[in-house]
């Protein structure tokens, strides 16, 4: 089966634990990366952040590189902006309708996921969940283990 790890991050929290996934049960990796991002930093990043998900902002992303559509097993990642995904997610859900596929979903938040998961079903309706976990700044709290968690989870997916 082929598998994929498609993400966004923000501060490398995502790409971390999607790295660490792709490498666990040898998938490919596609980094969803925003054509204009203007990379705030402290609070502001909030103030941006939380704004185009309030806004229900689809900002545009460079072409991307793998067909989701060509991998039987998927694995989706996010930072939580808001209480949900990040407008980069709502920008690929649109774009790439993903039907029928097994669908594994994780998310990296700062204290808490909110209903991230429960909405990324919600856009991704059709598919087969197979799994979900979430990890809080796996950067800042303790990496090693949470990179463990991370591949176990998805080795136990298979």
């Amino acid at each position: 089966m082929k598998k994929l790890v498609v993400y966004y991050s923000f501060e490398g929290n995502t790409a971390f634990i999607a790295k660490g996934i792709a490498d666990s049960v040898g998938a490919d990796l596609l980094e969803l990366k925003l054509k204009s991002d203007p990379g705030h930093k402290g609070f502001m990043k909030y103030v941006w952040g939380g704004g185009q998900v309030m806004k229900r902002e689809k900002p545009e992303l460079y072409a991307i590189e793998k067909n989701p559509c060509d991998y039987d097993v998927i694995f989706i990642g996010t930072p939580v902006w808001a209480f949900t995904y990040a407008p980069a997610l709502a920008t690929f859900f649109s774009i790439t309708k993903l039907k029928g596929k097994k669908i594994a979903l994780f998310c990296c938040s700062g204290g808490g996921k909110g209903k991230t998961l429960e909405k990324m079903k919600a856009a991704l309706e059709g598919n087969d969940f197979i799994g979900e976990t979430d990890f809080i700044e796996p950067l800042k709290r303790n990496a090693d283990q949470a990179l463990e968690k991370a591949k176990q989870w998805a080795k136990g997916l298979n």
